[in-house]
């Protein structure tokens, strides 16, 4: 089910890609696939949404997005790295212009003190380029998290295309 706040967001996102003339993608990995699903709730989707991988395992990670697997074990599935290649792999793998990648501890178990639960990193990539790579902090139940991480990264990328269009 989409918000009232996340139907603006994809309906700010679909206007700025149609006109653009761009199409984007997800890489999902804690919000499995719900980002995808939201922005597909929006008829007429599919002319500015490719794809969404949902790469919840690390094989997953590496196999669909190519992340390597030493990567994940120098920095962990849930690192700033990880989500970045995460990005970088699906624009290398499907016809994007924007990828949005999200790692993270949706909890309840799975934290630690170095990553505790509600830990997320997001990275948005715009072509081959990073535009944003950053870290959440969320907080309450595992629902609660997952719903902040598709408002965050869907806003950061109606920001992004915004702020372009300015």
């Amino acid at each position: 089910m989409v918000l009232p706040e996340e139907s603006e967001l994809i309906e700010r996102i679909a206007l700025a890609l149609i006109q653009r003339r761009e199409r984007m993608g997800t890489a999902e990995s804690c919000t499995g696939g719900l980002i995808a699903a939201a922005c597909t709730s929006l008829a007429g989707s599919s002319q500015w949404f490719e794809r969404g991988v949902v790469s919840y395992s690390n094989q997953a990670k590496t196999e669909l997005l190519g992340v390597p697997a030493a990567m994940i074990d120098l920095y962990g599935a849930v690192s700033g790295e990880v989500a970045e290649q995460m990005a970088r792999g699906l624009v290398a793998h499907a016809p994007v212009d924007w990828s949005l990648a999200v790692t993270g501890v949706a909890g309840p178990g799975g934290g630690s003190e170095a990553k505790p639960v509600g830990t997320v990193w997001l990275a948005l990539m715009h072509g081959r380029q990073p535009v944003r790579v950053w870290k959440e902090l969320f907080s309450g139940d595992r629902h609660a998290v997952r719903t902040q991480t598709v408002r965050a990264g869907l806003q950061a990328l109606c920001d992004a295309l915004e702020d372009r269009d300015s």
